[in-house]
């Protein structure tokens, strides 16, 4: 008998490990998923949702913008979507709008690292690196160990700091 362990790392930063005894069992349940954060599962995520993450991964901004928005009205309490909406917002140039989706996903789930990194990458759009550091702040709280969005935020501001510089 053989256990294979896969790990999986998914838009809202979380590393998954599914066991998979081959030939034998699985458990689906088996995770060391942050509970806190609410994106689901695969096999039930809503047709928008989806549809919004496939335009976000083509680039195709204002149609993930609609497809989110309408996934938004019937999941009201999902971070994962608001921090897409604030993206998909963000990439078309539109940051007021990419300011408020963010800060509704960091209300639902004030830990959520994705969104601590895409606003700080907002503020320094809109020429504000001190709200940037405060969200690289948040982020070496939230992260016991080194993640990937508190290194890109800090090397988006320090790229922000030496273009600055010049």
């Amino acid at each position: 008998q053989q256990v294979v362990v896969v790990g999986v790392r998914h838009s809202a930063g979380r590393l998954t490990i599914g066991m998979l005894a081959l030939g034998l069992v699985f458990w689906p349940g088996a995770s060391l998923a942050d509970p806190s954060e609410e994106e689901p599962k695969e096999g039930r995520l809503d047709p928008d949702y989806a549809a919004g993450k496939a335009a976000i991964a083509a680039k195709d901004w204002n149609g993930a913008i609609r497809s989110l928005s309408s996934a938004a009205l019937r999941d009201t309490r999902n971070a994962d979507i608001q921090n897409y909406l604030g993206y998909a917002y963000r990439q078309s140039g539109q940051l007021q709008p990419a300011f408020t989706h963010y800060q509704k996903a960091l209300q639902l789930n004030p830990r959520h690292r994705g969104a601590h990194e895409y606003i700080g990458e907002a503020y320094l759009m809109s020429n504000n690196p001190a709200k940037a550091e405060e969200h690289l702040a948040a982020l070496q709280r939230i992260c016991l160990i080194p993640c990937e969005e508190y290194e890109d935020l800090k090397k988006a501001i320090a790229d922000y700091r030496a273009r600055a510089a010049k």
